[in-house]
């Protein structure tokens, strides 16, 4: 057993979400999305290297030496998996762990809206699932993925840096891709997906022009894929994919998205109030009719009013679902607040309202 799984069964037992280990600090975990100092000793860069890089494949320490960051994934059997990220900074090196649960949560087990059974069925198209960091894009988007295995009889292909949650093929052929391990990046692997019969594609993350085009492409010839971005809003989803590409071809962009894409789903997670733990808070935007005419048009800017009026389609809006929290007591009102789009309709509740700069 390596000396650093100590840390991880602990931070298991405690129900932390990450694991940060710095030079020049002692250990802290990050609880219910609060940090927690760990009652442990100052963490020297040559001690802290080597409980590191007992761990970490050598092409790994290799690549961390070389570029002063990396990426990779690390599993106690029987326990958890998870996400790491090495990076070096003024004291020395760092790394910064992300537990990833064993047990893949259901939709029913998250409490998610019955809606996103659907999205899992779909024949082809585009679901977008944003925040961020840290607000729980990729439990849901597993959640997604798990009720598809388990309802299609279907070929589904993953593809992300690196592997986090695992799914065991259930009713689904699962093929799980790990950038820089199973393929060169990417788009590389979104090029070779079109030529390996999938039936659905999950993309861990759209960060650039060319991974953005190719699973637009892919939503478009008949294919459905599943992706997350870093974003806070749905609209402000479509405005950061049509942004990314030069002025010229944004109109084929908007056209090919307008069509493409089923659903936004962005989220927030809070810390709760009536029991350990954090709740999420979903904005959700399908793609009926008039959303996609709203993105070919270029007038991104009303599809928070369709929101609001698209409930019979399974629509809200962030601020209504930070409400529902609010009013069950789940969530503090501060908490609501701060994380409000329109922090007007949340004064009230505050017994003491702070001035809101951004309404000055």
């Amino acid at each position: 057993m390596a000396q650093i799984d100590a840390f991880f069964r602990m931070m298991h037992d405690l129900g932390a979400s990450d694991l940060h280990l710095s030079s020049g600090s002692q250990p802290i975990i990050r609880l219910h999305g609060e940090l927690q100092r760990i009652k442990y000793k100052m963490l020297e860069h040559e001690e802290l290297k080597k409980l590191l890089y007992e761990i970490t494949p050598e092409q790994k320490i290799k690549d961390f030496e070389e570029s002063g960051d990396v990426d990779f994934s690390y599993e106690i059997p029987n326990l958890a998996r998870y996400r790491v990220n090495f990076f070096q900074q003024r004291r020395g090196c760092a790394g910064v762990f992300r537990e990833i649960p064993q047990k893949i949560l259901t939709i029913d087990d998250l409490k998610l809206p019955s809606l996103f059974k659907n999205l899992a069925m779909l024949p082809k198209g585009l679901v977008l699932v944003t925040g961020p960091t840290g607000s729980g894009k990729s439990t849901t988007l597993a959640a997604i993925v798990d009720y598809a295995n388990r309802h299609r009889k279907d070929h589904i292909l993953t593809i992300e840096d690196p592997i986090e949650f695992v799914h065991e093929p259930i009713s689904c052929l699962i093929n799980h891709r790990e950038v820089g391990k199973d393929t060169k990046s990417f788009k590389s692997a979104l090029r070779g997906a079109l030529r390996e019969d999938p039936d659905i594609i999950m993309v861990g993350e759209m960060r650039d022009l060319e991974t953005i085009e190719l699973a637009i492409e892919a939503a478009e010839t008949g294919h459905l894929v599943f992706s997350t971005l870093h974003t806070i809003s749905a609209s402000k989803t479509i405005d950061r994919i049509i942004e990314v590409f030069p002025g010229d071809v944004q109109g084929q962009i908007r056209s090919g998205l307008s069509e493409s894409l089923r659903a936004v789903i962005s989220q927030n997670l809070f810390k709760r109030v009536d029991r350990p733990g954090r709740a999420a808070a979903l904005e959700i935007l399908v793609g009926v009719p008039a959303v996609r005419n709203l993105i070919r048009e270029n007038k991104t800017f009303q599809i928070n009013s369709v929101i609001e009026t698209g409930r019979k389609y399974g629509m809200q809006s962030l601020d209504d679902a930070i409400l529902k929290l609010l009013k069950e007591g789940i969530i503090s009102p501060s908490d609501a607040y701060n994380k409000s789009v329109v922090k007007s309709k949340f004064r009230d509740f505050l017994s003491e309202p702070p001035l809101d700069f951004t309404e000055a």
